[in-house]
């Protein structure tokens, strides 16, 4: 019986550590990652593909920037930024996709869907945004720029008289077009979808969509998203072929099979790190949670051994 699973595309995924971030860099990173998907698909799997989006839409933004100030062009809001890069990396992720299918004899429909996850107009987080987005400014450009279009900014920790905007990142509710993109993927065709963590929307009064400026936590909508469309199994491709536990410590402990309860206990502890893997096993716990089969986390090259990563199989209780 064929099984669902949603594959999470890690940052190193499309763009990695010390490159410049050209169209080339992206594709040739991308081809190796996709190059990967092929043993699941061979194994009978319907895949879902999310991504990240960070670099891509903080370049985009500073486009705008430059387009106002040089050309007098009139800049897009975030949710266009966002629906920009989530088109943009799609179609490459989908063409070279294509192209790899292609190669290995495989008959499947690419699609990539420009996805809207809804969030509550009340969450918390609009009140103390902290998601840096876009350029480094001075204190000035800031102010200026506070001051226009009423955004946010932060001092950096790193620089003397730096600023970057900062936006909040509500907690997603929903996967807009859940079922559309269920629907595809469950009659074999592999579907790109909630890129970026998808766009932030919100029901006014009339039900109508409302838009607001702020981004989605990557990983946290593509465990939404898993949930949605009922996959069986959720994965996130990171640049590490495990988890462990006190991570470049001499105490470091590959940690391969994992239960619900054990995961939360090392959370609880501060086992692993904040900004880096924290959130992706919080996303993968998530899943379970709500019925998930299994999590898995681990890198790309990994999937052609079907001993691959760290897995997170316990039901929640």
């Amino acid at each position: 019986m064929k099984k669902l699973a949603v594959i999470a595309f890690g940052g190193n995924a499309i763009l990695r550590n010390n490159e410049e971030g050209t169209i080339e860099q992206q594709e040739l990173n991308a081809a190796e990652t996709i190059e990967n998907l092929v043993y699941l698909i061979k194994d009978g799997y319907e895949l879902v593909i999310t991504h990240g989006n960070g670099p891509q839409v903080g370049n985009i933004l500073m486009r705008n920037d430059a387009g106002a100030q040089l050309y007098d062009i009139p800049p897009m809001p975030l949710d266009i930024c966002v629906a920009d890069s989530q088109g943009g990396i799609g179609y490459m992720i989908e063409r070279i996709l294509r192209n790899i299918l292609n190669k290995h004899g495989i008959k499947k429909n690419v699609i990539t869907m420009v996805t809207l996850v809804e969030v509550d107009k009340n969450d918390p987080a609009f009140e103390n945004p902290s998601k840096r987005i876009g350029k480094v400014y001075s204190k000035q450009e800031a102010e200026d720029l506070a001051a226009k279009h009423k955004w946010v900014f932060k001092s950096s920790t790193k620089e003397m008289n730096s600023f970057r905007r900062v936006v909040p990142s509500p907690v997603p509710l929903e996967i807009i077009n859940k079922e559309t993109i269920q629907n595809l993927a469950e009659n074999g065709n592999i579907v790109i979808a909630s890129g970026g963590g998808g766009i932030p929307v919100y029901r006014d009064e009339n039900n109508d969509l409302r838009t607001v400026d702020g981004v989605i936590d990557k990983d946290m909508a593509s465990s939404l998203l898993a949930t949605n469309i009922n996959a069986d199994e959720f994965y996130v491709l990171t640049d590490v072929p495990f988890i462990y536990k006190d991570f470049g410590l001499p105490t470091q402990e590959k940690l391969e099979f994992l239960n619900y309860a054990d995961t939360v206990k090392y959370l609880e502890d501060d086992t692993f790190a904040e900004g880096t893997m924290r959130p992706k096993i919080l996303a993968c716990l998530d899943f379970i949670k709500n019925g998930g089969e299994k999590s898995v986390i681990t890198e790309a090259k990994k999937l052609e051994d079907r001993s691959y990563g760290s897995k997170i199989t316990m039901e929640y209780e």
